[in-house]
């Protein structure tokens, strides 16, 4: 949405970025224009964090990482953009989105290529896009070519995904799918909500008492959800591409509801003739090691 009138001017300054959220400006500390769009991207740093260490350590191959590295540099954009509501801050939001998809994006096309392959076409062709698009934008400076740009991905990615996870039988797969699906489904549900009612956001925010004024801050719910949402799907990229690999991959979740996987330096027990792996998990549920998952 256009900057809002109205709202305070804190350390930053005036605004420069072609955006402002509905949250209200320099409301919490003069040090930080949007107070919880910004400490909401702490989950842009946790996941990748975490999730990279564990791929270093069981030895993934450095798609998945580069991955979690533009998962962070969008976390670390967009930190910036809230917190200063600068263009430049905002520019370092946008782009590592487009950049960071489009790494993702090769992790699941390339779900089936060989081991360490590397897709020179592919490669080339994503990066004429994000350079194209990136390019486009920074010319024309309108935030709607960006979010058109990043839709299409996006839609891309879920078409790529759906195929990928329910159309083989791989145990979790299709959970994480739909986890993926859901969070991301509702976090952008909750973003189009902030930019299109939000003066009736900030009447119920100021009506309610201010411990509950938080919960209403529904771009800062965006970021959660579509941080959790984007964690699933490197987490099922992963899984999937390990069977594929023939490596041993086991999902886990910490607090109960967060997946994360691990990776086993040994082959999983099942081969299949046409050189596929699988994990022993058959269509109706039952391990069985004997059949071809992919057929």
């Amino acid at each position: 949405m256009a900057p809002l009138q109205g709202d305070s001017e804190g350390y930053w300054g005036k605004p420069t970025s072609t955006l402002d959220w509905c949250e209200e400006n320099y409301a919490v500390t003069p040090y930080i224009a949007e107070f919880y769009n910004t400490v909401s991207n702490i989950i842009f740093f946790t996941f990748p964090i975490i999730t990279a260490s564990i791929f270093i350590r069981d030895r993934v191959e450095p798609r998945f990482i580069l991955a979690c590295l533009g998962f962070l540099t969008v976390g670390i954009g967009s930190w910036g953009f809230h917190m200063t509501l600068w263009y430049e801050m905002q520019l370092l939001d946008e782009i590592p989105m487009i950049w960071g998809s489009c790494v993702f994006l090769f992790c699941i096309f390339e779900c089936d290529s060989k081991r360490d392959g590397h897709n020179k076409t592919l490669i080339s062709g994503f990066v004429f896009i994000c350079a194209l698009t990136t390019g486009i934008y920074v010319v024309f400076k309108n935030p709607y070519l960006f979010q058109a740009a990043y839709g299409v991905i996006m839609v891309v990615m879920i078409f790529r995904g759906f195929h990928l996870a329910c159309g083989r039988c791989v145990q979790y797969s299709k959970y994480l799918f739909f986890y993926a699906l859901m969070t991301y489904t509702t976090g952008f549900i909750f973003w189009n909500i902030d930019n299109h009612f939000c003066p009736q956001i900030r009447h119920i925010r100021q009506w309610l008492p201010s411990y509950l004024g938080p919960l209403t801050q529904l771009h800062a719910w965006w970021h959660v959800l579509a941080g959790v949402g984007t964690h699933v799907n490197i987490v099922l990229g992963c899984h999937l591409r390990q069977n594929v690999l023939g490596r041993k991959s086991e999902v886990w979740h910490s607090l109960g509801f967060i997946p994360f996987v691990k990776v086993d330096e040994g082959e999983s027990a099942a081969k299949h003739e046409n050189g596929h792996h699988s994990n022993g998990i058959s269509c109706n549920g039952d391990h069985d090691h004997n059949k071809n998952h992919y057929d």
